[in-house]
């Protein structure tokens, strides 16, 4: 099973980060979102990526070129029915994801490997979606995916052993350093950083210290680039109250039920960066 032409749907950030791990690797990319101005807006992503590179010396312009050139961008589904694998980002919904993977099944050839950037959802959901349950699995990549090394291959319990293998090939080939997880909440990474990042929240709002203070000592003292609340910030609140509540809803940890701070902050469109302001303002 050789992965060589990939298509990736979404239109945020993630889908043009994984565009450009993949088709830097040598893949032949197809970019689809819903709208093609929303296609076009991930290419341009991608272009001012690669500009920025060659500007600071870490990648020639012939180079760029050649990886601009094999990125595509439409608003066609259809498109990527001849790809090797399709690996979806939308957004954070189940029911979104399941139909998007049911109609998936009816335009892609039947060796397409189907895949998800699912960062909680349950994978097996959406791989019985479709009539290729085998050929469905998690390639959960971290923002942003052409800086973050790790890859998590999700493995359903519907998966086939060459279906997990190929796609860890393709993480491989990407230069990212994959790890195998069973299909359960958080995978790994979520399922231990969510309730470290609750906590945090937890302790800003029990008045223990102030975010900058608690930013300050995870960074000083335990050696981390980022403090847990930048971090939150970073990840956008919103996904992280939808990653909290997936998490609490398979485990019924209360460390993974948000803090009811978090849902205020997204109800008043404080999401982080990308609004602005979250626990940091951003809007300077």
């Amino acid at each position: 099973m050789t992965i060589e032409r990939v298509g990736i749907l979404g239109s945020g950030i993630m889908g043009s980060g994984i565009a450009e791990v993949a088709a830097k690797s040598g893949h032949t990319v197809v970019l689809r979102s819903r709208q093609q101005a929303t296609a076009d807006a991930m290419l341009a992503s991608l272009e001012k990526s690669l500009a920025k590179q060659v500007e600071r010396g870490k990648l020639e312009q012939a180079v760029a070129d050649e990886v601009r050139a094999r990125v595509s961008a439409t608003d066609d589904l259809a498109a990527v029915a001849d790809c090797d694998l399709v690996i979806e980002s939308v957004v954070e919904d189940l029911a979104i994801k399941q139909a998007l993977f049911t109609e998936l099944d009816g335009i892609c050839g039947p060796d397409t490997i189907l895949a998800t950037n699912t960062s909680t959802l349950p994978v097996v959901e959406m791989a019985v979606a479709t009539q290729r349950p085998d050929r469905v699995c998690g390639v959960h990549f971290f923002n942003p995916a052409p800086a973050m090394a790790l890859v998590e291959i999700v493995r359903p319990l519907t998966a086939s052993d060459e279906t997990i293998a190929a796609c860890r090939a393709f993480a491989e080939a990407c230069g990212k350093s994959p790890v195998e997880v069973k299909d359960r909440a958080g995978f790994i990474v979520n399922a231990l950083l969510f309730p470290y990042l609750n906590n945090a929240v937890r302790m800003l709002e029990n008045g223990t210290a102030s975010a900058e203070d608690i930013d300050a000592a995870m960074k000083g003292g335990c050696g981390f680039p980022m403090g847990p609340l930048a971090l939150l910030d970073l990840v956008g609140l919103d996904t992280s109250v939808a990653i909290l509540d997936a998490l609490y809803d398979e485990f019924r940890d209360p460390n993974y039920s948000a803090m009811p701070v978090l849902r205020r902050m997204v109800a008043a469109g404080q999401l982080g960066r990308k609004s602005g302001a979250g626990f940091y303002d951003y809007s300077r």
